[in-house]
């Protein structure tokens, strides 16, 4: 896609926010991150430029969210709740099941660049703890049992 079209893009979320530039970052980040597959220091750029805004103030609001990749990612991303419904609920164990079947820490990506695995901060599911999203699909009460047969799924682990 052109620079030209993602910028006439951006102007079209800017259009729907009446105050302007600053409301418009997070949909404007949104659409470089699905663009890119993450937010590299030019496409915070690209996002800085067509709201008139600076790189800093764009970099600073994308760094602030779990949901913004300031690296890139693998070709699936699997998260785990850790917010205090889903801690109380162990999922510490889940995450730590996790390291030991991808063989990586919280934050890495598998040497092959098949999982990114992350440990955030809230998945919004607190009734349900606790929650993993996988490829942006959540799923409940996940124990550190159901570990191997998702990392199987998703091809990957040691």
């Amino acid at each position: 896609m052109s620079a030209a079209s993602f910028y006439d893009r951006v102007q079209e979320v800017r259009r729907r926010y009446p105050e302007g530039s600053r409301s418009a970052v997070l949909p404007a980040l949104r659409l470089a991150q699905e663009e890119h597959g993450w937010l590299s220091p030019d496409a915070i750029r690209e996002v800085a430029d067509a709201l008139d805004l600076t790189p800093g103030y764009c970099h600073a609001v994308a760094s602030f969210y779990d949901m913004y990749h300031l690296a890139p990612i693998g070709t699936h991303l699997v998260e785990v709740c850790t917010n205090l419904s889903c801690a109380l609920i162990g999922a510490q164990r889940v995450v730590d099941a996790f390291e030991e079947e991808l063989d990586i820490r919280a934050g890495e990506t598998t040497e092959d660049g098949s999982v990114t695995f992350r440990a955030v901060e809230c998945l919004g599911g607190c009734g349900y703890a606790p929650i993993v999203v996988v490829d942006h699909r959540y799923r409940q009460g996940v124990q550190p049992g159901d570990v191997p047969a998702i990392v199987r799924e998703l091809g990957a682990g040691s």
